[in-house]
């Protein structure tokens, strides 16, 4: 098959199922819809806890997939001592932020659920580095570990409302409004402090640990730290080791992830195309005993930095008008195709048509 014909996401799609299959992730197929009890039970852990739903035959509510997690650790078990490895390839439907309407959106991603280990985070994380890196040379990938931002948000009298100021204020590199909801809150101007500069701590990995040192005092941050820098390590000897940063700004819902969280950038597309972390604290919520991590990478947004990319929908328009016979059309149609580009024949130009070049068949331009 000609690679040209093939969708910038249908090219991910054959170069990413080779990929997790060489690492013994085992495909995962799963209903388009499910109970809609079932996702009123976790909608915080949804983008929006907005879904689609209808009717069944017998009258049950169900709901149109907003969401592939949940539905693999619904359909799991646990097992002591393994790991269940698996790879997905699926749409979901969602509110976007943008319109605020509903919207498809076609996702490729993995998930790794078990006793989870140093080795595993490596595993998904590289996995996701390289996810970006078989689309574009250009990506970065940014970590965080939510343990550290846990221990630096349990001072006294920083509340859960607090907290989820702090969040924001961090995840926007907001450090004027962080400050004056510290104030606000009445927390301690070692905390503030220590909160504030927190919030400019990222960038190449060995500069983040070294900032962080002075900071982790607290058991808990100490061994997140220790997670981080082994980690760091491992990462080391990967080729694009220097497009996997730190960065603090990338943070989750605290009741439903815990420890590692990441988040992949493309050039040219000003939205995160990949997000992923462990999220054992979900998992506890749903009765599952199992650690686990995992990542998703929005196929949808390639098709758009590649249309954004290329400029054209097609290499060559073809007019022609009734004075050409089939036959000709046909013959020049069949030509280009052999020479590998991409024809349209047409008898006007379509209303934003893209394309590299204009051929136009009629009395005084048929050869």
């Amino acid at each position: 098959m000609d690679d040209k014909l093939l969708k910038p996401e249908e090219r991910a799609l054959f170069s990413l199922r080779s990929l997790y299959k060489s690492y013994g992730y085992l495909p995962f197929k799963m209903s388009k819809f499910e109970s809609y009890d079932f996702y009123l039970q976790h909608k915080d852990f949804l983008v929006s806890d907005r879904v689609i739903t209808f009717n069944d035959t017998d009258g049950a509510l169900l709901a149109l997939k907003p969401d592939v997690t949940l539905s693999i650790i619904k359909n799991g078990e646990d097992a002591k001592g393994c790991k269940q490895k698996v790879f997905y390839n699926e749409n979901v439907y969602r509110v976007s932020p943008n319109t605020h309407r509903f919207r498809e959106i076609m996702q490729m991603g993995l998930e790794c659920i078990g006793e989870i280990d140093l080795y595993d985070l490596f595993e998904v994380v590289s996995l996701a580095a390289q996810s970006l890196a078989s689309v574009s040379d250009d990506f970065v990938l940014q970590i965080s570990h939510l343990g550290i931002l846990s221990a630096f948000l349990s001072g006294e009298g920083m509340t859960e409302i607090f907290r989820k100021q702090a969040l924001q204020c961090i995840a926007e590199k907001n450090v004027h409004d962080l400050r004056r909801i510290c104030i606000e809150n009445g927390i301690d101007a070692d905390s503030t402090e220590r909160l504030c500069s927190f919030v400019g701590i990222y960038g190449e990995r060995n500069k983040v640990l070294q900032m962080l040192e002075p900071l982790c005092t607290a058991p808990a941050a100490c061994a997140a730290l220790h997670t981080l820098r082994a980690l760091s390590d491992l990462l080391a000897d990967l080729p694009y080791s220097d497009r996997i940063r730190f960065d603090f700004s990338i943070v989750n819902d605290m009741n439903y992830y815990g420890g590692i969280v990441f988040k992949g950038f493309l050039s040219g597309i000003c939205e995160g195309v990949l997000s992923g972390g462990q999220y054992d604290s979900l998992m506890s919520r749903m009765n599952r005993t199992s650690g686990a991590i995992g990542f998703a990478l929005y196929l949808d947004l390639l098709e758009d930095r590649q249309s954004s990319a290329d400029g054209y929908d097609v290499d060559v328009l073809l007019l022609y008008d009734e004075t050409v016979p089939y036959q000709t059309v046909a013959k020049h149609v069949s030509g280009l195709v052999a020479e590998g580009l991409t024809v349209s024949a047409q008898k006007k130009a379509p209303a934003g048509i893209r394309f590299r070049r204009q051929i136009v068949l009629g009395k005084e331009n048929t050869p």
